[in-house]
């Protein structure tokens, strides 16, 4: 449930002794409020919704495997219900409307549960279904546009994800509603496209980002899907979303086709014409996550066909990558609708279609002889049968050529790397191009390694890490020493909120009311704008209430300090750092505990399997949400906030200190 719905922007906080106020500078309000609706149309939807509410609660109670499956189909109807009247995010007469006609549907559909029956489940055409997400246990809602040839008994199916636009409005209501009516831009006859919504207007970033990978695996166990023959497009918002899921996870697809959108930061936010509203050097490092063009080498393993209207403003996203991806020698297909705007060309959309089902028919190359991969953090690190393990350094340029030779009957594989430290090969069963038993030729970097065997089952996998300046082999599953950066446990702050999470509320003193004034005022932000950006349940515990299963499931989002936290007095000694109610340093550097606030994120040492966070959640704030390229992590692996500056719509207070730690969770020693 959103609760604590207003805007942060609106609250006055005392954070001083002396009654110093803080008022919260004022933001844009997005999704905006809107309209009062009339008491008795509230009465109406609301009467409605505790009628389905009460429907889903006697499913769930009566228990058989399949229903409690099918249940977030029907869910995702109440909770656009409660989102919408509860968060008065309901903008016209109309909207009112198609709500109520959606929990009609939701009512409907609950019906046939009860019954055994779930005709959406074999529907064609337009159906919107739901899943529950791991992140934080809400229904999310997604779209299909399933082909009228479509055959959901028979063969695997292509499937293409296409990702929406910006809306400030959409919301589930809004979305579902699209969903209902509208078939999109691009239809398969004889497959499916699947809508994700990826929580409201991110560009699929995030937990949107895991939303999408949460859609489609809801839809693989549901319907038939070929993996081989999966693609992703997108415009405009999701244009930017498309570009980032090409050169992240480029084997994953048979094709891609961005149109719009934008794919760095930089240029799409006019600061290369005006280097004075350049961020901090680390804010810039952190664009490495999520500027497409840094990765332009990637589409190397994927075939990519941008589109731009020819006077569309947002036709810099394409020309960029198309200017990037030169430099490594790829080419990359660019359909210009002619004289057109923000939009897709119909011409050029049949152009678009044309070249699809022929990538469509080929399908996407199981195993490639070739790859090229670049990466700036071990969250993205795998390409085809090429896995990172390790860097040099994170946020660094870091990449993986690797060739299998001879192309035609391999018998070895020829890699050459930058600022790695441990990679693998992987080639699964019936997979390996490797004739079984026979020995294996690796070279890495111009080093040749001993022979390894391909397996019986046509199976090759290996692993080999850095030991000074030369590479050795390890086995497959020999985890290296100590507590490292790895896929999944490398930062930054934000990293922590796409697994599943907790937030941990202090009940002890704090060591003043300064410090703990703001504390509270920052996880109040921090559980509204989950709740409200993310479109979630931010789920929040006492630190004397959480048990060995919350630790062992989820990165725990600690507040406070250690007098007033008793989980991070637990866990403190064991941190890199030294604080109490006296004395707080990060290296050799000392700060000010009584005024000066830590935050950071760390694996957490009762599970090194799962993070920890120190006072913080998302780290991009209110006014970065006007602009979608803005949305990038702000905070690296720690920082010092100054609490005599007050927290505003773009920082948490004055940032006095922020850096990564190294590849070993230690703290950098300076240059």
């Amino acid at each position: 449930m959103l609760r604590r719905i207003l805007a942060v922007c609106l609250f006055s906080l005392l954070v001083f002794a002396d009654q110093v106020t803080f008022a919260q500078p004022a933001a844009k309000v997005i999704p905006a409020p809107g309209i009062d609706l009339p008491p008795a149309a509230r009465t109406h939807i609301n009467k409605k919704r505790v009628d389905l509410n009460r429907k889903i609660a006697a499913l769930a109670k009566q228990g058989p495997r399949e229903i409690l499956e099918l249940l977030p189909d029907v869910e995702i109807f109440s909770r656009a219900a409660e989102l919408a009247v509860d968060g008065n995010t309901i903008y016209s007469e109309q909207e009112f409307n198609n709500l109520d006609k959606q929990l009609d549907l939701g009512l409907e559909r609950a019906a046939e549960l009860a019954k055994g029956e779930h005709s959406w489940t074999t529907q064609t055409g337009l159906v919107v279904r739901g899943f529950r997400s791991k992140l934080d246990g809400t229904v999310q809602p997604y779209g299909l546009l399933i082909g009228p040839d479509a055959k959901l008994d028979g063969e695997p199916m292509r499937l293409d994800i296409w990702f929406h636009g910006r809306g400030d409005k959409t919301t589930e209501t809004q979305f579902i509603q699209s969903r209902l009516k509208s078939e999109g831009e691009y239809k398969i006859p004889d497959g499916i496209v699947l809508h994700p919504y990826g929580r409201f207007c991110n560009p699929f970033r995030f937990a949107g980002e895991v939303d999408v990978w949460e859609a489609l695996e809801h839809v693989k166990q549901n319907y038939k899907i070929d993996p081989d023959r999966m693609a992703v497009g997108g415009f405009s918002m999701g244009g930017a979303g498309c570009w980032g899921f090409t050169v992240h996870y480029p084997s994953s697809w048979f094709a891609s086709y961005p149109g719009a959108g934008f794919s760095d930061t930089e240029r799409f936010l006019g600061m290369d014409k005006n280097p004075e509203k350049l961020p901090s050097p680390i804010q810039q490092k952190l664009w490495r996550l999520y500027d497409a063009h840094t990765l332009a080498d990637n589409l190397y393993d994927v075939p990519t066909i941008a589109y731009s209207g020819e006077i569309d403003g947002q036709k810099l996203a394409s020309d960029i990558m198309v200017e990037a991806a030169a430099k490594y020698g790829l080419e990359i297909p660019h359909i210009i609708g002619p004289q057109t705007g923000h939009k897709i060309h119909a011409d050029s959309k049949l152009i678009i279609e044309e070249k699809l089902n022929a990538l469509a028919a080929k399908g996407r190359v199981i195993t490639p002889p070739s790859i090229r991969f670049t990466t700036y953090s071990l969250k993205y690190n795998t390409c085809a049968w090429a896995t990172i393990n390790g860097l040099g350094e994170h946020w660094e340029e870091a990449y993986i050529h690797a060739d299998l030779t001879p192309q035609t009957d391999p018998t070895g594989v020829e890699v050459k790397t930058k600022n790695l430290t441990d990679l693998s090969l992987n080639f699964p069963a019936a997979s390996s191009p490797f004739a079984a038993s026979k020995g294996v030729k690796v070279t890495i970097d111009g080093q040749a390694l001993p022979e390894l065997k391909s397996a019986s089952d046509k199976a090759f996998v290996a692993r080999f890490r850095k030991q000074g300046d030369k590479w050795a082999s390890v086995k497959p599953d020999a985890e290296p020493e100590g507590l490292v950066k790895r896929h999944d446990l490398q930062g930054p702050v934000d990293d922590a909120l796409m697994a599943p999470f907790l937030f941990v509320k202090p009940t002890g003193t704090f060591v003043n009311t300064t410090v703990g004034a703001w504390v509270n005022s920052e996880m109040n932000r921090a559980v509204n704008n989950w709740e409200r950006q993310m479109r979630g349940n931010a789920r929040v515990k006492k630190d004397t209430e959480i048990t060995e299963a919350d630790i062992r499931d989820n990165n725990l989002i600690l507040w406070g300090c250690p007098r007033s936290n008793a989980l991070i007095k637990k866990i403190i000694t064991q941190l890199p750092i030294i604080w109490s109610s006296s004395e707080l340093s990060v290296g050799k550097t000392e700060y000010e505990p009584a005024h000066q606030a830590l935050i950071m994120i760390y694996p957490n040492p009762l599970n090194p399997s799962r993070y920890i966070v120190i006072n913080s959640s998302l780290t991009y704030r209110e006014t970065d949400y006007e602009n979608n390229a803005k949305q990038t992590p702000k905070l690296p692996d720690w920082a010092i906030i100054e609490l005599n500056q007050a927290p505003n719509d773009y920082a948490p207070g004055g940032i006095i200190a922020a850096d990564f730690f190294d590849e070993q969770w230690k703290v950098k020693t300076p240059k």
